[in-house]
């Protein structure tokens, strides 16, 4: 199942989902797709055999690929198929798939291996119950492989029994390692069963259309996508930062709706009378309507009748969280606004650090996690653009004095486009940002326009692995234009190509005319070029000074990504800027490396690399709890030894101020000692049954929680805004009088 599907089932910014609904599998249900859908369907493989930019790669006899990897978007820790369930589908379905689905609009086969997939689950949750009331031998000498997604399917039932009897022995010895007793590590279990059933049973028929349609999309790459009409509506939120609704943060809890928190400056903010962990028990549109219960209902459900028009009420029936008696219920009536999702907007700080001389270097930090923008549908309310924020911080950070500028694109994955141009001429005069090449080999150059400069003086772009997209264009075309250096992982994720979002009932009358909400396509059109004509795709960013880390030693980016485009390069696009010389990037190497192998925070970061390094070669996991104890002990030793050293490390603070457009507005002094907090984000599998996690496995167990944002250690910060200071220290001499290192060539202010 691809990253935006999970994410985005589990997403919905305004209400978010931290459980599902409480019904049980029921695999004697029936999916069908109706005729809407249906004619989306047919819509969708039209337009990506038209339309999208590697449209030759795939063939008809390629679909044959999408029963595997749709049997693997269920299960993917091969456990519940069995391998001949695979040839069974193969030869039932392969041959017509994709006439089927292209002539017809016709996904049965979706439906059908899920069937088989939730009487499996059914089945194996039962054979789990009952074999809880059994005994386990605790003090096995077998082992086993807690990640199977490189292995095949069980062959037969009793290669499954017992898979799944190691499976459940693995379980239960991590709840033992949690300082469970063997009643509590099985009753644990069990209700982990009760919740996978619960989940399956909430599957739509959408949903599983979608995940279906989503792995035909990437066959031609893997940023192709279908979103069904629920996932389109959060994507779009998502690119907006903003809602209509109540401003709430909801998640299910014992079936029932509770509040989690209230988003700053949205109706139930402003309204003050919603709390956290009140419980929403009903909901109702107006006085004359009937009040829905919400107990029990499936989280999404429950958004959808939350969310509305701006200016229309919504009528809550609360379960106040501080009412004495659980019987008490008050109704609360808001009227639905735009809500601006602030908690994902640009921020900043200024770092106080040392110089060599006694004297203190000012450098700013703006950290952007998505390139995010306005709707120009939308010209009634003010709305957030990454561009304008960025801008607004670099303005509060002159008025200070700064001497540097940090840009912080890492976990960036990207956004609009338009922005990231916009941004790069924050730095730069007009000149050529990105060149965009299309399926007929046209390329189409897009330039910065402004002729302005919001900020000349010295620049660095901080960058990972998990920068992506619109972040690569940015931090490439800085460095081509020798504006910043990067410094950061090995590479940038390698996403260098461009996507467009197109409604499907765009694409039929009928489907226009109807009230019904549609879904959309994502799907490749283009590819990205830096201006020196080098493409973005795969390889990604090489960094100027790359930096010890923890993501190097995993197989991310688009490299390890099926079906990704390659990488080529075309013509040089003419350009007032030129790399970094040597004679400039030298001397900040050089006195990176000689950090890197010096300080005591890289060499701790380099003990984390190590350990985690060595973790994950570890494929067999011992099912004998005496050794697991013995492992967890020496883990923990580990980490309490990694836990004294990064405290010691964060008391080696730089004083900083930090700088918030999102409300509270105000400013918060405080010390910080920085490093990358080495946190891998894979998908969010709709079963839990699939995150099983060791405990084991965390690189901390500080009781303490590590600081948030600007205060917690974060080492490839210190160290971006330690080469700043060395390109100020350096600028200063008489040889770069004409052109300080890391500025812009002239500037005509901001």
């Amino acid at each position: 199942m691809t990253l935006l599907f999970r994410s985005f089932l589990a997403l919905t910014l305004s209400l978010t989902v931290l459980a599902s609904a409480p019904l049980g599998a029921r695999p004697d249900r029936t999916f069908e797709v109706d005729g809407n859908l249906s004619r989306e369907i047919r819509n969708f493989v039209r337009l990506l055999e038209e339309a999208h930019y590697n449209r030759e790669s795939v063939k008809p006899d390629d679909y044959k690929q999408i029963i595997r990897d749709f049997m693997e978007d269920w299960d993917g820790q091969h456990l519940f198929f069995l391998s001949s369930d695979e040839g069974t589908f193969n030869s039932k379905y392969s041959d017509g798939l994709y006439w089927n689905i292209s002539s017809l609009g016709n996904v049965d086969p979706a439906f059908q291996i899920f069937k088989l997939y939730e009487e499996r689950a059914d089945a194996r949750a039962q054979w789990v119950f009952q074999r809880l009331q059994g005994e386990f031998d605790l003090e096995s000498l077998d082992s086993f492989v807690a990640n199977r997604r490189e292995l095949d399917w069980p062959t037969d039932d009793a290669n499954a029994d017992a898979l799944w009897d190691k499976r459940l022995q693995f379980e239960i010895v991590q709840e033992l390692l949690n300082d469970k007793t063997i009643e509590e590590a099985k009753e644990r279990v069990h209700k982990r069963y009760e919740r996978m059933l619960k989940n399956l049973a909430d599957i739509e028929t959408h949903e599983i259309a979608e995940v279906f349609l989503t792995n035909i999309a990437q066959l031609y790459d893997p940023h192709s996508t279908y979103f069904s009409a629920d996932t389109y509506e959060d994507f779009s939120i998502q690119m907006r930062l903003q809602l209509v609704g109540i401003g709430a943060l909801l998640g299910v809890e014992e079936d029932e709706c509770v509040i989690k928190e209230i988003i700053a400056g949205g109706p139930a903010d402003l309204d003050q009378r919603l709390k956290p962990n009140d419980k929403i028990i009903a909901v109702s549109q107006g006085p004359q309507d009937e009040p829905i219960e919400l107990i029990g209902m499936k989280l999404r459900k429950i958004v959808d009748r939350i969310r509305g028009e701006r200016g229309t009420p919504v009528h809550l029936i609360i379960q106040p969280a501080d009412a004495a008696d659980s019987s008490t219920r008050e109704e609360i009536i808001l009227t639905r606004d735009v809500v601006n999702l602030d908690s994902a907007r640009a921020r900043g700080a200024i770092f106080e650090v040392p110089v060599d001389d006694g004297t203190l270097s000012s450098v700013g930090v703006i950290s952007l996690p998505a390139f995010y923008g306005p709707d120009p549908s939308n010209t009634e309310t003010e709305q957030n653009s990454a561009t304008a924020d960025v801008a607004k911080l670099i303005g509060q950070m002159q008025a200070k004095g700064i001497d540097a500028l940090v840009l912080d694109l890492r976990d960036n994955g990207g956004g609009l486009l338009n922005e990231a141009i916009d941004l790069t001429g924050l730095f730069i005069e007009q000149g050529p940002v990105v060149q965009v090449r299309s399926y007929y080999g046209d390329v189409k150059v897009d330039n910065d326009e402004d002729s302005s400069v919001r900020y000349a003086g010295p620049l660095a772009v901080l960058v990972s692995k998990f920068s992506a997209s619109a972040s690569e264009i940015v931090a490439g075309a800085l460095q081509n234009y020798g504006r910043a250096v990067v410094l950061g992982d090995s590479s940038t994720h390698g996403k260098g190509t461009v996507q467009t979002v197109y409604e499907m009932r765009n694409l039929d009358p009928r489907l226009r005319m109807t009230d019904a909400k549609t879904g959309a396509a994502k799907f490749t059109i283009q590819k990205f070029y830096l201006p020196s004509g080098s493409s973005t795709q795969l390889t990604g960013v090489v960094p100027d000074i790359i930096l010890p880390s923890l993501e190097d030693a995993l197989e991310s980016g688009e490299k390890f990504l099926p079906h990704a485009l390659v990488w080529d390069e075309i013509k040089t696009t003419k350009f007032n800027g030129a790399p970094l010389e040597s004679h400039i990037l030298a001397p900040l190497r050089e006195a990176s490396l000689a950090r890197q192998s010096a300080l005591p925070e890289f060499q701790y970061l380099r003990d984390n690399i190590e350990w985690f390094t060595a973790r994950q070669e570890e494929k067999n996991v011992s099912l004998n709890l005496t050794q697991r104890l013995e492992q967890r002990d020496a883990d923990k030793a580990f980490r309490e030894s990694m836990d004294d050293r990064r405290k010691q490390l964060r008391d080696l603070n730089f004083n900083f101020t930090e700088f918030l457009l999102a409300p509270p507005k105000e400013e918060k002094s405080a010390k910080v000692a920085l490093v990358t907090p080495s946190v891998v984000e894979g998908p969010a599998d709709l079963k839990e049954i699939e995150g099983i996690d060791a405990s084991s496995d965390q690189l901390s167990t500080d009781e303490t929680p590590e600081p948030e944002g600007y205060a917690r250690l974060d080492i490839h910060l210190r160290e971006a805004v330690r080469v700043l200071t060395d390109a100020v220290e350096i600028g200063r001499k008489q040889q770069y009088a004409d052109r300080a290192p890391l500025t812009a060539r002239s500037s005509s202010g901001g």
